[in-house]
């Protein structure tokens, strides 16, 4: 089975950063594209950023579009996400997502396949 296993959440005042990782496992890193989400508390879940096989090409959501960076290490078969210039509205559980199902990176959610379980982030004024 695959696993994706997320780290760095915390507690961070507005402006700062938190670098969060997704240690995958199971299969290859560089067979899936990956994705993050985040559900804000009371809020569904949103899309947040993907990244193509080849890490190479992203995509993000306007909302963090310019703040956040999403990347990959095949050596450490990890994905991260750089988050900048933290708001408080970015304050959720931030959720990693692998497809094996789509050869482009994409924002639908039915198109992931696995999921982990949430790392929390919270953003102070």
């Amino acid at each position: 089975q695959v696993q994706l296993v997320e780290s760095g959440g915390g507690l961070v005042q507005a402006g700062g950063s938190l670098r969060l990782s997704c240690a995958a496992s199971g299969h290859p890193l560089n067979s899936y594209i990956m994705g993050w989400y985040r559900r804000a508390p009371g809020k569904e879940r949103e899309f947040v950023a993907a990244i193509s096989r080849s890490g190479r090409n992203t995509l993000y959501a306007d909302s963090v579009k310019g703040r956040f960076t999403i990347s990959r290490d095949i050596a450490n078969n990890t994905v991260y996400l750089q988050m900048n210039t933290l708001k408080p509205g970015d304050t959720a559980v931030y959720i990693c997502a692998a497809s094996l199902n789509t050869m482009i990176i994409t924002a639908d959610s039915s198109l992931y396949d696995y999921w982990g379980q949430g790392t929390s982030v919270t953003v102070s004024s």
